[in-house]
């Protein structure tokens, strides 16, 4: 429970029937599984439930990858320690205006970030549910990840499409911050509600073994 001084703030999208997290991946079915008319069968009179039904690939809306994701070896989203995930202090890197699309090093210079959820601040997530946002998104770089988990950053968010080039197949950026097992949290929103420090991140999938990434209800308490 906040107090008075706090303030939570939501950074996750809403996750609805047929909508389009990633090209190329299906969308979600959400459909009755029980309707409450069903459901008036077979409670007493004046009782009715209604048990919802979801049909979705792993990756929709906004959702947290775990080392799983890309390494057989790596830890799955039930392995994952509730302290990587879960009140984390923040900082909120500013990458918003930018003339290139690739987010270097030099963004993160001066930027205390061991043990940290840093959460790269595009402003993409504007794009989200058009056609622009599959389009020429902004992402992070090979060097990026490398200083990111050198400096020991504990958790790293962005607010675009990936966090890697699409064009990219190697995923330098998925592939190193995952082998050091720092979860990456892609396709959020409302980082521009953040202030530079101090906030506390929460963003905990389902516990699903044998599974490596699971969208969130990613959200900050200031």
């Amino acid at each position: 429970m906040t107090t008075p001084t706090q303030r939570i703030v939501d950074l996750s999208h809403t996750i609805e029937h047929g909508m389009i997290t990633y090209k190329g991946v299906p969308a979600p079915v959400l459909c009755d599984f029980l309707s409450r008319e069903q459901s008036r069968g077979v409670y007493a009179e004046g009782v009715e439930f209604h048990i919802g039904r979801i049909d979705m690939v792993a990756n929709t809306g906004t959702y947290v990858d775990s080392p799983f994701h890309r390494y057989p070896d790596g830890k799955d989203l039930a392995d994952l320690p509730l302290e990587s995930l879960a009140g984390l202090e923040s900082v909120v890197v500013e990458a918003r205006g930018r003339s290139e699309r690739a987010i270097g090093p030099g963004a993160f210079a001066g930027v205390d970030v061991a043990g940290k959820a840093v959460l790269v601040r595009t402003g993409w997530s504007e794009h989200w549910r058009t056609e622009r946002y599959f389009e020429g998104h902004p992402f992070l770089t090979r060097d990026a990840a490398r200083l990111l988990a050198s400096a020991g950053a504990a958790f790293v968010g962005v607010d675009t499409y990936n966090i890697d080039d699409t064009g990219d197949p190697a995923r330098p950026v998925h592939s190193i911050l995952l082998r050091e097992g720092i979860p990456i949290c892609e396709h959020m929103t409302g980082l521009e509600q953040l202030p530079d420090a101090g906030g506390r991140l929460f963003a905990v999938p389902a516990k699903v073994r044998a599974m490596g990434t699971f969208p969130v209800r990613a959200f900050a308490i200031l």
